[in-house]
């Protein structure tokens, strides 16, 4: 079986994307790269696989096929461009940049160079939000009227600078929100005009608001909601309800099942003396919550069969878009319309 021959660039969160990769049957990890060597040494001899710690390195070398861009968002821009430049097809992780116009000119190089771009949303990877979306399109629940997506996380304790620096700040809803904002486009499209309220009660001293909620408008009548908290007190979690006419699903990615309330036969009928609708059907799910090895996976089989990814750079700069929009609304308190412009 053919290979794609593939390095990751930034070994911190790319822990998860060296392992990925070393699951992934049609990928071959030549090497990977970090900037702390003596953390790429101990990487290297735990994984035994190479290591360089300058990029460019990997970008000389004609063996490398493609890599995987896991580096604080503040340069996933330069080094994607660096990278489809020097002919590598890139797989970047998300949020893919921080501004609209790093994620147009991404996808400019992108054309130009005839490399292809893919965006690390993972949560389109995570078991629980694939059912979801497999029920909703099976018809289970009907026709969607409403959904809700929470990003709960909290950054208190993060010890990474990138994630607060003043100088080249970095929203939470952009950084880590952008998971729900995507995961919804995934599910029920673009939103046309979002409207958005946010506050920082918590995390004071960081450059930008740590929490934001935010109504969407989207396609075929369905209404829309964002939570998204970085300075909560609870546990993380990604829960996300979709309610239909005849049902509602909730699934959260660190749950083991999904619930599916439902109408039986699309009728209001009972069970053991319980309305059919308030009967909980439990559907079991592997957690796997950051699947990175299925986002390598596809990725790589795209460069194979020489199919363009589904997750495109379109979808991330899309993705980023939405939550440009709602972080404009919360500083103008007006509704503001998506731009799809690129």
């Amino acid at each position: 079986m053919k290979k794609v021959k593939i390095a990751v660039i930034g070994a911190r969160f790319g822990r998860n994307h060296i392992e990925g990769a070393i699951r992934s049957s049609n990928t071959d990890l030549v090497c990977f790269c970090d900037i702390n060597e003596e953390y790429a040494k101990e990487l290297s001899a735990e994984y035994k696989v190479p290591y360089v710690t300058d990029a460019e390195e990997i970008f000389q070398n004609p063996e490398i096929e493609a890599v995987t861009i896991a580096l604080p968002d503040q340069i996933h821009a330069e080094m994607t461009i660096r990278a489809l430049r020097a002919g590598k097809h890139v797989m970047c992780e998300k949020p893919m940049a921080l501004k609209l116009e790093e994620c147009k000119e991404m996808i400019r190089v992108s054309k130009e160079t005839g490399k292809f771009l893919m965006v690390g949303q993972v949560c389109r990877f995570t078991p629980g939000f694939m059912r979801a979306k497999e029920l909703v399109e099976a018809g289970e629940i009907g026709e969607l009227f409403f959904a809700e997506s929470e990003y709960a996380h909290d950054y208190s304790k993060m010890q990474a600078s990138w994630r607060f620096d003043p100088a080249s700040p970095r929203h939470g809803l952009i950084g880590g929100g952008c998971h729900a904002v995507d995961l919804l486009r995934w599910i029920c499209g673009n939103p046309t005009q979002v409207f958005g309220y946010s506050n920082r009660k918590v995390l004071k001293h960081w450059p930008t608001d740590d929490c934001v909620i935010a109504l969407m408008e989207m396609p075929n009548d369905v209404k829309a909601k964002i939570f998204c908290s970085i300075g909560c007190k609870r546990n993380y979690t990604m829960r996300t309800v979709l309610y239909g006419t005849e049902g509602t699903i909730i699934v959260d990615n660190t749950s083991n099942f999904l619930s599916l309330f439902k109408n039986k036969n699309g009728e209001e009928e009972d069970f053991l003396g319980v309305p059919s609708k308030e009967v909980e059907i439990r559907i079991p799910i592997a957690v796997n919550n950051h699947n990175v090895g299925g986002e390598i996976h596809d990725f790589c089989e795209s460069i194979l069969t020489g199919t363009p990814p589904a997750l495109s750079g379109a979808e991330g700069a899309s993705t980023v878009s939405v939550c440009t929009a709602i972080i404009q609304s919360c500083e103008t308190n007006l509704p503001v319309t998506v731009d799809y412009g690129f």
